[in-house]
């Protein structure tokens, strides 16, 4: 039964989403039969409903007709192309220091091992203990690759990593702090300029995992003077389950680290087939095999909706979303003992919220199965993932007051 503080809680929802300047895009993405609310999208981006013609279109011309002709018309530049766009819509990176290829994971592991050997006398290397496990993991190979030793940080979990946190661990040693912009669990954003800056006043290189950023938190990258950073293209992209990751490397950087996975396309001369790698000097240098062409085509879209909507645009509607979510936590939930496990300040928060509860294993169950989809995260939260151009404010309302019927009956 819907009481006045729903109807107050749906009634400002409708009243946002009335006044909200980016309430067009709502229609460009793929109806999802069965969903009443999609809160996952900082998991998996939802499809533009264009996206089966371009598939097909793609299928029928570029490749069908332009067969391998289409590599030197335009496969062999795309991924350059497709970096530099990401790179101006939403780092705030210049033309030639942005590419994508590979997983996140082996971008990560590239940049990674090649920091570590950067400087041999700086043996340490920084990494938070609570970060996306890929990032552990991957620091701990490098680290037994290379003899480095990891230096763990440990801060707030709510609020994440601070200024103050990196300047207590880093030193001499230090060749590289590995974070992460937005915090897969909580949502916290980290001071990516303050704590940049930090790291450079110890002499060592940082590196931002942007894969729950890229596409929602505008950023500076070139500004900032971010080394390097690594993001994937399935979240605030939208470029599907598996589209490639990309990767930024700065430009005095290029040609100075050496990348470990030595293939033929970061090659000098990719075609000339010598007898020793001599890589290239500029961003190609961070490729390795083929590139996944046909993986690349869905995020272009998204990124023409985010170039119309202006990454500040975006951001604007983040937040809106996040503050709602939180109001709404704070007069539906808060009372049935949930604890909100984000910060509160917009400001310091990413593109979703998180909220903790015993029960909330077996409530995400009885949630998908009725068609209201959040992220469960071990040991007992649940991610309210809000992608601002495929997510409005009562979509945002309904799923929150689903969870709350979910608790109070008990039945999951």
């Amino acid at each position: 039964m819907t009481d006045s503080r729903d109807t107050d809680l749906l009634d400002a929802a409708r009243a946002l989403d009335a006044a909200d300047p980016l309430r067009a895009h709502l229609d460009a993405f793929a109806e999802a039969p069965g969903v009443t609310a999609y809160l996952d999208g900082n998991s998996l981006g939802r499809p533009l409903r264009d996206i089966p013609e371009k598939l097909a279109a793609f299928v029928r011309e570029d490749w069908g007709t332009r067969l391998i002709r289409s590599w030197d018309e335009q496969w062999m530049a795309l991924p350059m192309e497709l970096g530099d766009r990401i790179g101006r819509v939403a780092l705030g990176a210049a033309a030639g220091q942005t590419v994508v290829a590979d997983s996140t994971s082996v971008l990560i592991y590239k940049l990674m091992r090649a920091a570590a050997s950067a400087d041999p006398d700086r043996t340490d290397l920084v990494i938070e203990a609570g970060n996306f496990p890929t990032d552990r993991f991957l620091a701990e190979g490098v680290a037994a690759e290379t003899g480095m030793t990891l230096r763990w940080l440990e801060p707030d979990a709510v609020h994440g990593v601070t200024v103050a946190d990196v300047e207590a661990v880093v030193s001499e040693r230090t060749a590289l702090v590995s974070l992460s912009h937005v915090d897969y669990r909580s949502g916290a954003l980290a001071d990516m300029p303050g704590i940049t800056a930090a790291v450079h006043d110890a002499g060592a290189l940082m590196m931002w995992d942007l894969c729950h950023s890229a596409g929602v938190i505008p950023m500076q990258l070139d500004e900032w003077g971010v080394d390097m950073a690594v993001g994937c293209t399935y979240k605030y992209l939208n470029g599907g389950p598996g589209s490639p990751a990309f990767a930024y490397l700065r430009r005095g950087l290029q040609g100075v680290l050496r990348q470990p996975i030595q293939g033929w396309w970061s090659a000098a001369d990719i075609f000339a087939m010598g007898p020793e790698y001599v890589p290239s000097g500029d961003i190609r240098q961070l490729l390795s095999g083929t590139p996944p062409v046909t993986s690349m085509l869905a995020m272009q879209g998204m990124l023409d909706l985010i170039e119309q909507s202006t990454i500040a645009g975006v951001r604007a509607k983040s937040q809106s979303l996040t503050d709602l979510a939180v109001r709404a936590y704070d007069e539906v939930l808060a009372p049935l003992g949930v604890r909100l496990l984000s910060p509160r300040d917009a400001d310091l928060r990413g593109g979703h919220v998180t909220i903790g509860h015993p029960d909330f294993r077996d409530v995400t169950r009885r949630l998908w199965a009725d068609g209201i989809i959040p992220d469960f995260r071990f040991p007992d939260g649940i991610r309210l993932g809000l992608s601002p151009l495929s997510t409005s404010h009562a979509e945002t309302i309904t799923g929150v007051l689903a969870v709350r019927d979910a608790l109070e009956s008990g039945d999951f």
